[in-house]
C-alpha cells in the first residue's frame, strides 16, 4: 500500500456504500477515518462532508481520501475546490490506475448509484497500489498553480 492513512465520508445517499468500503479498507490494513454521515434517513449536503475529508488529505502525509454521494459528481467537483486536493471520480481500475500516474490523484471519488460495490473494492485496490509517475510532475505542477 502506498498509503498509510484514509478519510471516507458520504452523504446521505452513499451511506451504505461508505459502510461496505470501510469494511474493506479494515480487512486490507487500513484504519479508515469516517467523516460521516451516518444515516441515509436525514438528507445532508455533500460539500460539508467534502471539505472534512479535505482538510484530512491536505494536513496528513501519506493519506488519501474516498467521498461518495449518489452520482459521484458533486463530491468530486467540491473536492476539486481546495489546494493541492486532486480529486476523480471512477468507475472502473483504468481510471483508478489512470488517475494515480498521470495526475497523482489523493482523493477517490464514487456514486453510490452509478457503480457495483465490487467494482469499487477493486478501484480501491488499484488506486492503493499505483504509483504517481515523476514524468508528469510539471503537469501536476501546473494544476497546483491554477488553485486560487
Amino acid at each position: 500500500m502506498i498509503f498509510a492513512k484514509v478519510a471516507v465520508a458520504s452523504d446521505h445517499r452513499g451511506v451504505e456504500l461508505k459502510a461496505r468500503v470501510c469494511t474493506y479498507l479494515n480487512g486490507v490494513g487500513l484504519s479508515p477515518v469516517d467523516f460521516g454521515t451516518s444515516s441515509s434517513e436525514i438528507s445532508v449536503d455533500y460539500p460539508d462532508y467534502a471539505a472534512k475529508v479535505c482538510a484530512f488529505v491536505a494536513s496528513h502525509e501519506n493519506s488519501f481520501g474516498i467521498l461518495i454521494c449518489h452520482s459521484g459528481i458533486g463530491m468530486s467537483i467540491a473536492a476539486n475546490r481546495y489546494k493541492g486536493i486532486r480529486a476523480v471520480l471512477c468507475s472502473n481500475e483504468t481510471m483508478a490506475q489512470l488517475s494515480r500516474e498521470h495526475n497523482n490523484a489523493n482523493v477517490i471519488c464514487f456514486g453510490a448509484g452509478f457503480v457495483d460495490v465490487e467494482v469499487v473494492f477493486r478501484c480501491l485496490k488499484t488506486f492503493c497500489s499505483t504509483s504517481f509517475n515523476e514524468r508528469h510532475l510539471v503537469r501536476i505542477q501546473k494544476l497546483d498553480n491554477l488553485a486560487i
